[in-house]
């Protein structure tokens, strides 16, 4: 029995004909397919396969499964797209500004605490983790397991970055602190910061070892409206 996908789900938010389409088109260049490549692991023709990306005419909902699977997507990533899709998908605003921040308001940026990318030397190639991070005085501060990438000796050169987007006013910030690590051993010292709101690791488990960033240089920028 063939069926037509509803209006209602052809205007739901990211399910537009158009997002779709450019979804199909955007996973199999990424997929390193052919139209007829894809076509053909879909098991349809490349007219149906069109016909189906584009949700126009009549067709059995069985093909839009069929061309999610031969995408390696599911049918709801494929009409509305991801849950969790990464920041700034949404186009960028038409009359936008990019401006430097002052280094107070970059640790205002910063705030109290918060989850930020580490970046560091690699064995080749430099390394980004993301940390959970504390702001202490003008330094940022750290936790983790010894023997994991983030826990580099004292006098390690690093850097540190933290953002924000705001999808839907097209707005957003960016902190760049650069420094050298330093380990805490002061065992009062420790305990204010595990006291402390935002200490607890999103990734769990025991993270008994703190550095911090003791930074030489801090630079931010703000994407804002005139």
């Amino acid at each position: 029995m063939e069926a037509r996908v509803g209006k209602d789900e052809q205007s739901s938010p990211g399910g537009g004909a158009e997002d779709v389409a450019d979804r199909v088109e955007l996973r199999r260049i990424q997929l390193g397919l052919s139209p007829s490549e894809l076509a053909h692991r879909a098991a349809m023709s490349p007219s149906y396969l069109r016909e189906v990306a584009s949700l126009h005419g009549d067709f059995d909902p069985e093909g839009l499964t069929r061309l999610a699977e031969a995408l390696d997507m599911t049918s709801d990533e494929l009409l509305h797209g991801r849950a969790d899709p990464p920041p700034g998908q949404a186009n960028a605003g038409a009359h936008q500004r990019l401006m430097r921040l002052t280094e107070r308001e970059c640790w205002d940026r910063l705030g109290t605490h918060g989850v930020g990318r580490l970046g560091l030397r690699g064995d080749t190639a430099p390394v980004i983790v993301p940390v959970n991070f504390l702001v202490d005085g003008r330094s940022v501060v750290y936790r983790t397991r010894p023997g994991s990438v983030g826990a580099v000796g004292t006098g390690t050169p690093l850097a540190f970055e933290a953002d924000h987007l705001d999808e839907e006013r097209r707005r957003g910030w960016s902190v760049l602190l650069t420094g050298t690590a330093e380990h805490i051993t002061d065992p009062a010292t420790k305990d204010t910061f595990t006291d402390r709101a935002g200490s607890r690791p999103w990734a769990g488990g025991s993270r008994p070892l703190w550095i911090r960033l003791l930074p030489e240089e801090i630079t931010g920028r703000v994407i804002d409206v005139p």
